[in-house]
């Protein structure tokens, strides 16, 4: 177990270690790695500056891990006289700091002092600025400490040209100026390559007559040779078939069928399924004629092969017999060998007149010196970089610790956290809680897990082309209006404005508040459809009843005899409908008195109860439902899905989240005229044809005698509550009740 006494806050459901001190900061490497909220992010869309990241990543994978992180931690407690200072996160190291009883330390002290003498006699401290433009400096230098020789280095003609030569076949490696160059480790392959593509050819100048028959046009005639030897092979093997046979030669030569596959389409020369049939027609022990009859796809090969190969090493030929096609491959069989254990075939375009002039002059030795006197210069290249290193560290470690092996930043809300990439604005709403996207669909499969509303959107650069994914946490606020196709606007943490448009949601639950009115919403919402598909269902059937009337009109205006019937209106027919229009009422209207029956019959103080557990009745459910999800909304899958090795729960609550996203509201200290002058106007026609719809109601419901009925029902159910009522207290007051009159007769004893 650690001897460091750690300190640690809760927030987000989980313990969150501080590293505010030196001791912290030294005895990082023994906090158990378990306790720590990340283990690993992506270097790209963090709000971090990009220097100090590309340091931190000492194998250049693309991630931050956490040996990494204790690896800058380790050095930077020994760089530092008082790494405690990390916590103060200064922009400027001072040169005082510098801890010269140590290696590291010494190193940029030595370092710090010369650069700062550059600047002035009198700077005590180096910004980021000043230890960048340092490296860079020495980083154009013609030598500059990586073993990287750059064509800008080389003054000699003749060695820019082997430097080119080498670049072209062997390639380079980029020099810290940024342009290409040569190492040794180049150099030395490039000098391997030409001494054995070397070797290779002076064997052939040894032995021309069987390595190269033709000279140098022995490499042509070898390779039409090899371009149709499967072809040829092929051809001489069928018609010795059919020679032992007669009656193979028919099918050797493809079938009709085969033939009628290709006969229905159009044909070219270079069709793979002509270049599949024989070379020619196939008969017994045939030679294969080189002139007419040939197979179209094969024609341009072996027209190659007649001029490269078989008329000079043959003598001119229309036809070529099994044994001329022996005798030719034998003639080209050594130099195809010898071709096929060809070394240094990089170099092989230079060609070997000139592989032999760069192996015997002085510019492969020449260009070997100013390597190494490149290479002489790295303690004092490795000596600008540590010193760039222990500024950016001395500025942002400390941040990137609150934002790796704590979310301090995050969750105290000390400025944004380092993946927060700024805030969006949209639908009276902003939400800090936004991050960039590089795989929209690939991060909400994960995403969704976090139990949070997102909406992924779309982000175009105002005034510019620049587009990036983002994607919000709404967790403030309702979803009512967050729909795909809303737009809004974005600030990314340079306060540089960007067109935000939603292009997908992730649906949860917002809020407790939401929940509640969610079924009241839905019921709003069915009640208007329906009346909506009430009204288009009416509004289509006059149009069509107003279509018929039309177009009879139109027919006997023009003579035509129109089929007009006239039904005069029969009550009976519709006693039924009115019959049960009445019993539906009925039945409403007692269910309607018993419930207001059973309400009025409580005491006033149970009143506001009732109505309390009807609203929770209705909407309990969705609030339980909702509540539930909020408490497991959670950060880690966010940040997983875009790359980070989250080892946390950390969870957003709803204290927390409503911190996240803040819904508009008037100033405190705002006035505010209620005097609207667009308001609805109020016309009385309404009130009045409501009332009148009353009145009528109230009359049809008193001649039908329901009134009578539901006020009996109601009075009978008040009566039966209070007789209730008297029987339960006079029993809990005296046992067995007795009459009045009959205690006042008794005497007393």
């Amino acid at each position: 177990m650690s001897a460091h006494s750690w300190n640690f806050f809760r927030a987000g459901g989980f313990d969150q270690v501080t590293l505010d001190s030196a001791a912290d900061l030294k005895a990082l490497g023994t906090l158990d790695q378990k306790l720590w909220v990340a283990l690993a992010c992506p270097v790209d869309g963090m709000e971090f500056d990009a220097d100090t990241l590309r340091l931190l990543d000492r194998n250049t994978d693309g991630r931050i891990r956490a040996p990494e992180v204790l690896h800058a931690v380790e050095w930077m407690t020994r760089v530092l006289k008082d790494p405690g200072e990390l916590t103060q996160r200064r922009d400027g190291l001072p040169l005082a700091s510098l801890n010269e009883r140590t290696p590291e330390g010494l190193a940029v002290a030595v370092t710090a002092r010369r650069v700062a003498a550059e600047l002035s006699d009198t700077t005590t401290t180096l910004k980021v600025e000043h230890t960048s433009q340092a490296a860079s400096i020495f980083a154009a230098l013609a030598f500059n400490g990586d073993g990287i020789l750059p064509e800008a280095s080389v003054d000699d003609e003749a060695e820019k040209a082997v430097l080119r030569t080498i670049l072209e076949t062997v390639g380079g490696e980029p020099d810290a100026s940024g342009a290409p160059g040569i190492t040794l480790t180049k150099l030395e392959s490039f000098v391997a390559a030409a001494n054995d593509y070397v070797a290779w050819v002076t064997l052939a100048e040894a032995d021309p007559g069987s390595l190269l028959p033709l000279g140098d046009a022995t490499g042509a005639a070898a390779a039409a040779v090899a371009a149709v030897e499967a072809k040829v092979e092929d051809f001489f093997t069928r018609c010795e078939l059919a020679a032992f046979d007669p009656r193979a030669a028919a099918p050797l030569s493809r079938a009709a069928s085969d033939w009628e596959v290709i006969a229905a389409r159009s044909l070219q020369a270079t069709d793979a399924d002509i270049a599949a049939f024989p070379l020619a027609s196939i008969r017994p022990g045939a030679a294969l004629d080189l002139v007419s009859g040939v197979n179209p796809a094969w024609k341009a090969q072996l027209d190659a092969l007649r001029a490269d190969a078989i008329r000079p090493l043959l003598g001119e030929r229309e036809t070529l017999s099994r044994e001329d096609w022996q005798q030719l491959t034998a003639r080209l069989a050594a130099h195809r060998t010898w071709a096929a254990e060809c070394q240094g075939k990089p170099v092989a375009p230079v060609g070997v007149t000139r592989l032999r002039e760069i192996l015997a002059g002085p510019q492969l030795e020449r260009l070997r010196a100013l390597i190494d006197e490149d290479e002489a210069r790295r303690p004092e290249a490795e000596a600008i970089e540590a010193l760039d290193r222990a500024a950016h560290y001395y500025r942002d470690l400390h941040q990137l610790l609150d934002n790796f092996i704590s979310f301090r930043d995050f969750y105290i809300k000390r400025g944004k956290a380092v993946f927060q990439a700024g805030t969006l604005y949209l639908d009276g709403r902003s939400c800090d809680l936004v991050m960039k996207v590089q795989d929209v669909a690939r991060h909400a499969a994960l995403a969704s897990q976090s139990h949070a509303y997102l909406a992924y959107c779309s982000a175009v650069r105002c005034g510019g082309t620049e587009q990036m994914n983002l994607v919000a946490a709404f967790t403030g606020g309702d979803s009512d209006f967050l729909a795909v196709g809303r737009n809004g606007i974005f600030y990314d943490r340079k306060g540089q404005d960007w067109d935000a448009t939603i292009t997908s949601v992730v649906e949860n639950p917002i809020s407790i508040q939401q929940a509640f009115w969610t079924p009241y919403k839905k019921i709003a919402r069915l009640i208007s459809e329906q009346l909506a598909r009430f009204a288009a269902e009416k509004s289509n059937a006059l149009d069509a009843h107003t279509s018929a009337s039309v177009s009879s009109g139109a027919a006997r205006v023009a003579g035509a005899p129109a089929a007009t019937t006239t039904t005069a209106f029969d009550v009976s027919k519709f006693a039924g409908l009115f019959a049960a229009v009445g019993l539906a009422l009925g039945v409403i209207g007692s269910a309607l008195a018993a419930v207001i029956g059973g309400f009025l019959a409580l005491p006033v103080w149970q009143m506001p109860l009732a109505i309390v557990g009807l609203l929770l009745l209705v909407s309990g459910p969705s609030m339980l439902m909702a509540a539930l999800k909020l408490r497991q909304r959670n950060l880690a899958p966010l940040l997983d899905a875009s790359g980070w090795a989250i080892n946390a729960r950390a969870r957003i609550n709803i204290p927390f989240g409503d911190s996240l996203t803040s819904v508009a509201r008037l100033p405190d200290d705002a006035t505010r005229t209620l005097a609207d002058p667009f308001r609805d106007k109020r016309s009385p026609w309404g009130w009045l044809l409501a009332l009148l719809l009353l009145v009528g109601l109230t009359t049809w419901l008193w001649q039908t005698g329901l009134i009578n009925t539901w006020v009996a029902n109601i009075t009978a159910a008040r009566q039966n509550a209070l007789q209730a009522d008297e029987a339960s207290g006079t029993t809990a007051g005296s046992g067995t009740p007795q009459p009045q009159e009959a205690s006042a007769a008794t005497p007393a004893p």
